[in-house]
């Protein structure tokens, strides 16, 4: 067969899926696509992961598409995106064999501009406390964003992630207050503080007004390209409310 030649073979649909994160008054969101309610829609009228066919004219690879998309609905170019897995079968979309490449993406919710467009009807984000109830996701989208959560919340038990939901400069209360949200847990304060002083990835920015009006040192990230990897995992305080205080 020579280059251009068609296989002899019929070749699966191939697409990327997003699944983004947010912090949003207070709770951990992900971006929801509402597909259209056309004839010969699959999955019509449904809510699902943002996303698309993989377009070999624009796209030099599967992150690079994965960028594409992201950029397509939120306006942002360069997140956090790490790869999931892959999900793929004869039965998981009407239209054939297909197989989609999975990335999850930490966006700041400030200044994100959600954009419909595409085959999206609506476009909005969806705490993740709702993903078992109400109707279900397109596809298999339930399943891929309950595995992105696992994912991002395993984590989060080792690693600076939720830096990457935060505009810089920000203060460590509010880089506390990222995690307590993505782990629905409380944390220690001055272990906290001791935890991320100590892990080499801030750079003080200075003082920023705080949340009870005091100036509190602002940081940002010395690397926004790579996380830091903690030498153990936080342990869960029962009982312990979370400082906020700045």
């Amino acid at each position: 067969m020579t280059s251009g030649d068609a296989p002899g073979f019929a070749l699966p649909l191939t697409t990327v899926d997003l699944v983004i994160f947010t912090v949003l008054e207070g709770h951990l969101q992900l971006l929801l696509v509402e597909r259209p309610d056309t004839s010969g829609e699959p999955c019509p009228g449904q809510w699902a992961l943002p996303g698309g066919f993989v377009d070999v004219l624009k796209d030099d690879s599967l992150i690079s598409c994965a960028r594409r998309k992201l950029f397509e609905k939120t306006g942002v170019k360069s997140p956090y995106l790490e790869q999931l897995g892959s999900w793929g079968s004869r039965t998981r979309d009407p239209r054939g064999w297909s197989s989609t490449h999975v990335y999850f993406a930490l966006i700041p919710a400030k200044g994100v501009e959600l954009k419909t467009g595409g085959n999206a009807r609506a476009v909005a984000w969806r705490p993740v406390d709702e993903l078992d109830s109400g109707s279900p996701l397109a596809f298999d989208h339930d399943e891929i964003a309950q595995a992105a959560l696992r994912r991002l919340r395993d984590k989060v038990e080792y690693t600076s992630l939720p830096a990457f939901l935060l505009v810089e400069p920000f203060t460590l209360p509010q880089l506390q207050s990222m995690y307590e949200v993505v782990l629905g847990r409380p944390l220690d304060k001055s272990a906290f503080r001791t935890r991320m002083l100590a892990a080499g990835f801030l750079q003080e920015a200075g003082f920023l007004a705080g949340q009870s009006n005091r100036p509190a040192m602002g940081y940002r990230l010395l690397d926004r390209n790579k996380t830091a990897i903690f030498p153990r995992t936080f342990s869960p305080r029962s009982g312990a409310p979370p400082d906020n205080e700045g």
